[in-house]
């Protein structure tokens, strides 16, 4: 690995820059970092100073700074490698790529961006800011592979960082390789995303549960920076590589938040693992449908595994279809929409993010809402507290299945929340944060009236 010299410029008064990330291997085991590489050509003192706050050693080609092996995500330490672009918005382009147990610097390009301004971005990087709490008030925007983009915060920590920081992590949890973000310490609140998002679309109750409570939020099997295996994404799976992922982070018993998708492996987890559950929340979750089951003979003779062909989907058609989830859709903020269709084309580009995504989506629609097995007969024997959330405004899962849960589970609390799509924590996340934690807290019934 060679540096690429670089024109010495100043770098006091650099305005906005963005830091660039790029997944460039697989899986393989763990990886130590054990020094960090400087070119001494590029006289790049201040980059130096940015990325670890102190001066190396003169050493051959290369200034070598020390670094121990733990500054460097256990997710990230489990990538092949990645390369980190640093573009100081003029003609320096540098980029820090982790390979086999060093990093080094050099000039490069790469396809995943963090936009932010310096002091911040150093701060993300060196840990002393949270890159998260960043993306949520839009002090940083991302665009392309945000599993990989989440992996950055703290890479080059010099000191402990605050617990409410996420954590990137990868964990084997039954056979599925799976990344997640660790958050805060406390009782153990899981968070599990929706068809096609990842992790990044539950960032506003982590944030907020952060405060006291040990949060994790998976990328789902074959979602984000999880493993996509070609098998039968039906339930009781999701609720087998549940219970494995709980045994391999070394929970007992959690609370459940789950959107969408999630919602229903939340649901999922409380009928077949209820000593594994304490609470649920469920945000829109999907049922199984009980109008429009007509297609139901066709959709059974297509299948999953016809997705392994490539499919044209532009990042235009995918923002639209974003942007039909929310009620007011410019209630969020441009950059966010990108970010999401970025990171869904990246996962879909691949035959096994495809077969992922359309098997998960059949099993939704082809779930029995009857019979022995079917999903509202088994319903009323859920016997956890749990609380369901609505968008009155939702076209994908309407709320008139509230009338339908409440018959089924008597002793649950549901809440609709007005102006309100599919989304709600991203839609409100004030109004939605503070009902999970009212009904965290106390359950109830009173409380959360007041706040929906």
């Amino acid at each position: 690995m060679v540096p690429t010299k670089a024109t010495r410029r100043s770098t006091g008064a650099l305005s906005p820059f963005h830091v660039t990330l790029q997944e460039i291997g697989a899986l393989i085991r763990p990886i130590d970092m054990n020094s960090l590489n400087v070119s001494p050509e590029s006289k790049a003192d201040a980059l130096v100073d940015f990325l670890e706050g102190r001066r190396g050693e003169e050493g051959g080609r290369r200034r070598a700074m020390l670094t121990s092996s733990r500054s460097l995500a256990p997710g990230l330490r489990d990538m092949a490698g990645a390369q980190v672009e640093l573009l100081m918005d003029g003609p320096d382009r540098w980029s820090v790529e982790i390979t086999q147990g060093s990093v080094g610097l050099f000039g490069a390009r790469s396809r995943t961006e963090i936009h932010g301004q310096p002091e911040l971005l150093e701060s993300i990087i060196k840990g002393t800011a949270s890159g998260v709490e960043a993306f949520l008030d839009g002090r940083v925007r991302v665009r392309g592979n945000i599993a990989l983009s989440l992996q950055i915060e703290g890479l080059f920590a010099t000191r402990r960082r605050p617990k409410r920081f996420p954590r990137p992590e990868m964990v084997r949890a039954g056979e599925v390789d799976t990344f997640y973000l660790e958050a805060g310490s406390g009782p153990p609140v899981v968070l599990l995303h929706g068809l096609g998002a990842t992790n990044a679309s539950m960032l506003p109750p982590l944030w907020d549960l952060a405060r006291d409570h040990r949060v994790l939020a998976p990328d789902l099997p074959g979602f984000g920076g999880s493993g996509k295996p070609i098998r039968s994404y039906d339930f009781p799976f999701f609720a087998a590589w549940l219970r494995d992922f709980l045994d391999a982070v070394g929970v007992d018993k959690a609370i459940l938040v789950g959107n969408s998708l999630g919602g229903r492996i939340a649901l999922e987890a409380g009928l077949s693992l209820p000593d594994r559950v304490e609470k649920l929340v469920l945000l829109c979750p999907s049922p199984a449908f009980l109008r429009g089951r007509q297609y139901v003979p066709l959709v059974k003779l297509l299948r999953p595994e016809l997705a392994v062909v490539p499919m044209l989907l532009t990042h235009r058609a995918v923002v639209e279809v974003a942007r039909s989830l929310f009620f007011e859709p410019d209630r969020l903020r441009p950059e966010w929409y990108d970010s999401f269709a970025d990171e869904f084309l990246r996962v879909f580009a691949s035959p096994r993010g495809r077969v992922a995504f359309f098997s998960a989506a059949r099993q939704v629609y082809l779930e029995k809402p009857s019979g022995e097995d079917g999903f509202w007969d088994r319903l009323p024997a859920l016997k956890r507290p749990s609380l369901f959330v609505w968008g009155r405004n939702d076209w994908l899962v309407p709320a008139r299945f509230e009338h339908h849960i409440s018959r089924a589970l008597s002793n649950s609390d549901s809440v609709i929340l007005d102006e309100c799509g599919h989304v709600p924590q991203y839609e409100h996340p004030e109004k939605t944060n503070q009902l999970i934690r009212d009904f965290i807290e106390s359950g109830s019934k009173a409380r959360l009236r007041a706040a929906g």
